[in-house]
């Protein structure tokens, strides 16, 4: 049996278009309905006792699909997750929110938003709340590494893990336990490459709006079977 809790579990919500195409529906509505559902695994983790939850709710390659579907996205943005945040009741269960991404690439006013919802909870501690927006690994990596080359230009040999960390978009979120993906796709696609290096998987054959509270609970069953070596 596992020695641990899971402290933090992170989400890669995936198949909202794929479970609008199933119900005939505008992929517009896979995506409400898919931020919806986040709503739902927020109150389950927090009944589960899990301090910190993080999903990747927009990949920097969901930038380059079709400029309407982009376009509709940043509107189920500005629309869902303000309903999200009025209902997850940040204040009275005191959770800290943080956006992880190239913020700057969405418009203005959702840049705004997410710059008040931080400023209205950082000082909040009991629960944290990371959603990876415009983000990728890849480009967080290579944003670290340029971080790097100027700070250390003369005292490479000083680059440490530790120094690397600081200086990733995700800097001070503690690696997750536990990353769970939805719609059967069995990869990372470049999701935390850096800090997943020793997190459990879990793949969900379920598309993410139909997932459940009982397939969470089989993933958290899942992972309280295995035994974490950490590479020993």
């Amino acid at each position: 049996m596992s020695q641990e809790q899971v402290n933090h579990i992170a989400f890669i919500p995936d198949g909202n278009r794929r479970w609008a195409k199933k119900h005939g529906l505008d992929v517009l509505r896979g995506h409400e309905r898919g931020i919806d559902r986040m709503g739902d695994v927020l109150k389950w983790c927090r009944d589960a006792g899990i301090k910190t939850v993080s999903f990747w709710a927009f990949s920097t390659e969901n930038f380059n699909r079709d400029k309407e579907e982009v376009e509709g996205l940043f509107v189920a943005f500005e629309v869902r997750l303000a309903k999200i945040m009025k209902e997850a009741e940040f204040e009275r269960h005191q959770v800290r929110v943080r956006f992880v991404g190239e913020r700057e690439r969405f418009p203005k006013k959702i840049q705004m938003g997410m710059k008040k919802i931080e400023d209205d909870t950082k000082k909040y501690d009991k629960y944290f709340l990371n959603m990876f927006i415009g983000y990728g690994g890849r480009p967080e990596l290579v944003d670290a590494a340029k971080k790097l080359a100027k700070d250390f230009a003369s005292n490479p040999q000083k680059i440490t893990e530790a120094e690397f960390e600081k200086r990733l978009w995700s800097a001070g979120v503690p690696d997750p336990e536990l990353i769970v993906r939805t719609s059967g796709e069995m990869r990372l696609s470049g999701f935390l490459p850096f800090q997943s290096t020793y997190s459990e998987l879990y793949f969900c054959q379920k598309l993410w709006p139909e997932f459940e509270q009982a397939d969470f609970e089989s993933a958290l069953q899942e992972f309280s079977n295995r035994k974490r070596r950490w590479g020993k």
